[in-house]
């Protein structure tokens, strides 16, 4: 008797992905790897140089994520997209927690293992980053003075001058409020946006009338999408003051800065103001 035609219980192999292609791969060509895994030029014999200066350009790469995220966000409150605003809000703050979690590297360098390459860093200091300026920028912390660093940088320059001149993230956010209802000042809505937003009683007293609403509404959920922002902001900036004072203590800053003293002030601002004070009237 004939035996029954046997059946493969095999699982076939997965093919061979195709390696040959005439040129680079199509991964190269998109992420450019090779250009990102040879930028890094250390200037010290030290070993732990190299996880100071990776480090930061992985900060530089997050920071004009969240740029892109807060510009598209306040685009989409020009239009009157609460959604869309709220989404991009919601991808900067994953965003910003990775950003944050960079510090891990560097957060617990002795003073003697920074000082090893310091001296490497010459008179550069975070602070003249042009893409954590476009940040800030758009966080209402205007400044023309910190265009001056990147006189010699036209593109930068170009760019933070813009963003110097245009509403930040928050100035969109009052409009939308204004348009909804609310009464926000024309002291606030006509402001030189050129200039460092200062908190408004009444500014304030529109953000406790939100909050007292409807919990689901659509100002409250953009709201707390800022409020998610803002705290991560306000961890970066006490993260790098944590940083800086076990890596160096209370000494100068490497561009010239008062080091911890001056991280201590930028660390107790608040942003977007009047979302935080709000809540005690609510």
């Amino acid at each position: 008797m004939s035996q029954p035609a046997q059946q493969s219980t095999q699982t076939q192999e997965p093919e061979t992905p195709h390696l040959d292609f005439a040129g680079t791969t199509p991964y190269e060509d998109y992420v450019r790897a090779d250009v990102l895994t040879h930028l890094q030029h250390t200037l010290s014999d030290d070993p732990g140089e190299m996880v100071f200066l990776v480090t930061t350009q992985v900060m530089e790469l997050w920071f004009t994520v969240i740029v892109h995220e807060w510009e598209t966000t306040a685009a989409a409150l020009r239009g009157d997209d609460v959604p869309a605003a709220i989404a991009a809000l919601k991808r900067s703050v994953r965003e910003l927690e990775a950003l944050n979690a960079s510090w891990t590297p560097l957060g617990q360098l002795t003073p003697a293992q920074f000082n090893s390459y310091r001296s490497a860093l010459g008179e550069g200091s975070g602070f003249q980053s042009a893409m954590y300026r476009r940040m800030e920028f758009l966080l209402g912390e205007k400044s023309a003075s910190m265009l001056v660093p990147h006189r010699g940088a036209p593109r930068a320059h170009a760019e933070l001058e813009k963003a110097l001149h245009e509403p930040s993230l928050y100035d969109e956010v009052l409009r939308l409020l204004a348009r909804r209802g609310h009464a926000i000042p024309g002291s606030v809505l006509h402001r030189d946006v050129s200039q460092r937003y200062e908190p408004s009683d009444q500014v304030e007293r529109a953000w406790a009338a939100v909050y007292a609403g409807d919990q689901d509404a659509e100002l409250v959920r953009l709201g707390e999408a800022l409020t998610d922002v803002a705290e991560l902001v306000w961890r970066w900036r006490n993260d790098h003051l944590v940083a800086t004072r076990r890596a160096m203590g209370a000494k100068p800053g490497t561009g010239g800065s008062a080091g911890v003293a001056w991280l201590e002030k930028r660390a107790r601002k608040n942003v977007f103001p009047e979302l935080w004070t709000a809540r005690s009237h609510v």
